[in-house]
């Protein structure tokens, strides 16, 4: 058999013009509105909060006793005239100054209580024997010993905060700075860091994911505390804040007074947690990728 010869085709030569690399993040992903509107914290929580409040506005009118439970709409026009007045922020500054000091109180007494647990063995042997003895203990049980040592007065207010802050921050401290690893204690010992500098150079960034949480919860535990004490002082004394605002509603039968003073309660649990430790948490230990967003 005669073999034969195959000749591959000929082309044209050219040329093709290689467009330079762009740079990912100078690439615009349009995404649809609805997708870019779900990605943002502050527009999930919002509906969420408008569909409670739609709930709340279809429940109340469908059992339709404004007496036992007004409506969104009622309540809101309740906490608009607490406004207009003045007697709701008035009464609310007078909690969140009497919260202040309280909480700050407490705060310097749980740093005492920390720096000597992480010192020594006795502090720490002493913090948790405390902690396991009163952390179970309600603040608001011990307002009557409270009136009995100190009168009708802000004294009695601040022991009850104090006792609610003390331990929820002490015990997240301490966890926090004993969780510390000793690979990066010794890291920072290598860098020359000892004492004081080891301590706020390592120790406390290292341990603040614990120290924030116990803020928060310190926060909270110190706020409802004193709502509920000042419900009590209120009853006894015919003054307070925002606690005596919904008791005297309550013993005028002002339903959506009562309610617009427990919305005023739960506004400014969002605006202290969102506006002030979640931005305390996005610059530091979001931000160091020590948790996740």
């Amino acid at each position: 058999m005669n073999s034969i010869a195959l000749t591959p085709p000929v082309r044209d030569e050219y040329e093709l013009t290689v467009l330079p690399a762009k740079d990912p993040a100078d690439v615009e992903v349009r995404l649809p509105l609805f997708a870019r509107l779900a990605e943002m914290t502050f527009v999930r929580r919002l509906a969420f909060l408008v569909i409670l409040a739609v709930i709340w506005e279809v429940y109340a009118r469908w059992i339709n006793i404004p007496i036992l439970f007004p409506s969104f709409s009622e309540t809101m026009r309740a906490l608009g005239e607490g406004i207009a007045s003045g007697v709701i922020p008035a009464r609310l500054f007078i909690t969140l100054k009497t919260l202040m000091v309280g909480y700050l109180i407490g705060l310097v007494v749980a740093s005492a209580f920390t720096i000597l647990a992480v010192s020594t063995r006795i502090g720490t042997d002493i913090l948790s024997t405390l902690t396991a003895m009163f952390n179970p203990m309600p603040a608001i049980a011990l307002l009557p010993l409270a009136l009995l040592w100190f009168g009708l007065g802000n004294v009695s207010l601040f022991f009850v905060i104090v006792h609610s802050v003390v331990w929820a921050v002490a015990l997240n401290a301490q966890s926090g700075f004993l969780g510390v690893s000793e690979t990066l204690r010794m890291a920072g010992q290598t860098f020359g860091l000892r004492g004081v500098k080891l301590v706020f150079h390592i120790l406390i960034p290292a341990a603040l994911p614990s120290i924030v949480t116990g803020l928060k919860i310190g926060w909270a535990f110190a706020w409802r505390t004193l709502i509920a004490a000042e419900l009590v002082f209120g009853a006894a004394s015919g003054q307070g804040g925002l606690g005596w605002f919904i008791f005297e509603s309550r013993n005028s039968l002002i339903t959506p007074s009562v309610f617009a003073g427990l919305l005023t309660v739960m506004v400014v649990g969002l605006i202290i947690e969102n506006g002030i430790f979640r931005q305390i948490e996005k610059r530091t230990v979001i931000r160091w990728g020590q948790v996740r967003a």
